[in-house]
């Protein structure tokens, strides 16, 4: 028997600063709260040393030989030393691992396909001619589930009617929605073809169940919360759980749980590998019975945020991603009859103001703007006194703008308000608006709907989360038969390489690709596919005096050696990805600039993909000799 004594410490530390800013209920009451193992045939008298102490139970979790209770700290010594106790460690907290990227939510009468859908190949699965019509026979994962642990699901979404979804009503009712975290997750994964809002990697066909732990303000849950909501994911028949989510501190019984749900009941876990732009590992993410995904943007970069390690799986698309969410969230100022885009500063008062612009430099002291529409720069004071500055000058409103390029996303503060409005504005806007606008009449407008049908982008490894689970799903509902590991694999193994070659912590093994992946499944998309390679490689530079320029040109061909137009080129110069797309002779060029004292520059030809074409690398030659056909190294 291992008793952990040292935890005891550790529980009480996390619990009293380590919260990320958040502060948890059992503290109010000297409880802390607490994950207890017990051993094989110890529950009875675990339970009953446990009630003794006082503790108060939120879960029991016979499967893992385990309680998740709050216990009063000094309890802790006593239980720990219980020769019924295996462990006792922190009930750690869970956190939506997701960025706003602007305050405004739009609305779309017209449908967007994000950019994320065909970075993963999704329609070259099931709209490989681009019809807006998914084509006959193609996969569509109609027969896996996917469930979402998040913060619920806005049912009434325009971009949801027709979906095949139900969901676990607890406490927190799973199809209402009050941050808007979930509900983006869920369009990335099946927002509907329906000739508006947006359109999802399985529109409208997937299986969705919905688990919910996150109340209204998306704050955090408990470990014990996710590994409840996870065996209810079990329990619905899941073949895949989709987790936005994500903390800093491991667990044993969080982690003896998702690797009995993938090694006995097959199930594919896919978590965000964590937000902080650091190398620390983020949990569940991190367990190896996890799939970690790191977020990438629309250029195959890896996001600056995005954590990287020695988990991190895959890479998908998580820098501006539009989604849908459950309100419209409309800010803006019109002068002279042009409208900018703004966003709105929180706390600050809803509503219209009009009045002539001026304005106010700094805003940092009172002026006379009786009526008056106030630029203010940012910089010097807080968000709040410039507001408040502007209100108490008689000002009808506050346009604060950056002073870096750029917009941003300000706050009054918590428990901070105005009586007048706030918004945001970006550097370019705001000095363009204070040298050619000044005196123009001005009308601020700031506006929240919710619930409403709006779409929205968001950063963050949470969004990239939900592309790497639903291209799993796809590929899954092509051999329904293969088990959880065989899927995990195809999807390793035919991920684009980015970064450095071969799997690295930044990009795993690479992007998600959901065709790529079907082929390798299936044995190669039927037989239908055209068998193509590069045929050529040639590159020129050219000198300046601070750095140079490699210009590569690639040529791509089919078995018989004619050129093929449309053929999607990804490729790198040294570790910078580029991509181009042949024309009728073949061929395209890529550019890279480097500096000066980088003194090799080495393309690689990572993949050629197109909708009915499969790429053999194995045949990529160079009748010139100056390359392999895959990769040509470039001296200054």
């Amino acid at each position: 028997m291992f008793v952990s004594i040292s935890l005891i410490a550790v529980v009480l530390l996390s619990l009293i600063g380590a919260s990320q800013g958040y502060t948890s209920p059992s503290q109010a009451n000297d409880k802390v709260r607490v994950l207890v193992e017990f051993t094989p045939n110890g529950k009875g008298a675990a339970q009953k040393a446990l009630k003794n102490a006082g503790a108060e139970f939120h879960y029991e979790f016979d499967e893992l030989n385990a309680f998740a209770v709050s216990l009063p700290s000094a309890a802790l010594e006593g239980i720990s030393h219980n020769p019924n106790v295996v462990l006792v460690e922190e009930d750690a907290l869970r956190f939506p691992i997701g960025i706003m990227k602007s305050q405004e939510s739009l609305s779309l009468p017209v449908q967007e396909v994000p950019y994320g859908v065909d970075m993963v190949q999704a329609r070259d699965v099931w709209d490989a001619d681009r019809n807006g019509a998914v084509d006959n026979g193609a996969v569509t994962a109609s027969n896996r589930k996917i469930c979402i642990i998040d913060s619920g699901f806005y049912s009434s979404h325009e971009d949801f009617q027709g979906i095949s979804v139900a969901g676990y009503n607890g406490n927190l009712p799973w199809n209402q929605d009050g941050s808007g975290h979930g509900s983006h997750v869920a369009g990335t994964i099946a927002a509907v073809n329906n000739a508006l809002g947006v359109l999802g990697v399985t529109p409208g066909t997937v299986q969705l169940y919905i688990v919910r732990v996150f109340g209204d303000d998306g704050a955090w849950a408990y470990s014990s919360s996710l590994i409840d909501a996870a065996y209810k994911c079990r329990d619905a028949g899941a073949n895949i759980i989709s987790m936005s989510l994500g903390g800093g501190r491991a667990n044993n019984t969080e982690k003896n749980g998702f690797a009995s749900l993938y090694n006995t009941y097959g199930i594919l876990s896919i978590a965000a590998a964590g937000n902080d732009g650091v190398s620390t590992l983020s949990y569940p993410a991190s367990y190896d019975s996890v799939v970690s995904v790191a977020a990438i943007d629309a250029n195959k970069v890896v996001a600056d945020f995005s954590q990287f390690n020695s988990q991190v799986e895959l890479a998908a698309p998580g820098v501006g991603v539009l989604s849908t969410v459950p309100y419209q969230d409309s800010t803006s100022i019109t002068v002279s009859g042009v409208t900018y885009s703004a966003g709105h500063v929180e706390f600050s008062a809803r509503g219209s103001a009009s009045g002539a612009l001026v304005n106010g430099g700094l805003c940092d002291s009172v002026g006379s703007w009786s009526g008056k529409v106030v630029l203010c720069e940012r910089g010097v004071i807080s968000f709040y006194d410039k507001v408040i500055n502007v209100q108490n000058g008689g000002g009808a409103a506050a346009v604060l703008y950056n002073n870096v390029p750029g917009g941003f996303l300000g706050t009054l503060g918590e428990g901070f308000s105005s009586n007048i409005v706030g918004i945001s504005l970006s550097q370019e806007d705001g000095q363009y608006l204070v040298a050619n606008k000044l005196g123009q009449s001005a009308t601020v407008s700031s506006t929240y709907t919710a619930p409403a049908s709006g779409y929205e982008y968001y950063d963050g490894t949470s969004m990239a989360t939900p592309h790497a689970s639903a291209v799993a799903a796809l590929v899954w509902s092509a051999d329904p038969t293969a088990t959880n590991a065989e899927i995990r694999a195809v999807l390793q193994q035919t991920a684009q390489d980015l970064g450095t070659a071969g799997r690295d912590n930044y990009y795993g093994f690479g992007l998600i690709q959901a065709k790529d992946a079907i082929d390798a499944l299936t044995g190669g998309g039927g037989g239908t596919d055209v068998v193509v390679h590069v045929a050529d490689l040639d590159a020129i530079k050219t000198i300046a005096k601070s750095n140079w320029k490699v210009t590569v040109t690639i040529k791509v061909v089919d078995a018989n050696g004619a050129a093929v137009s449309g053929i999607k080129v990804d490729g790198k110069v040294n570790t910078t990805n580029l991509s181009c797309t042949t024309g009728t002779n073949g061929q395209c060029s890529v550019t890279a600039t480097l500096k000066s004292n980088v003194s090799t520059a080495t393309y690689t030809v990572t993949n050629l993909s197109a909708a009915g074409y499969v790429y053999n690398a194995a045949a990529n030659s160079d009748p010139d000799g100056d390359s392999t056909g895959t990769s040509i190294i470039v001296n200054k």
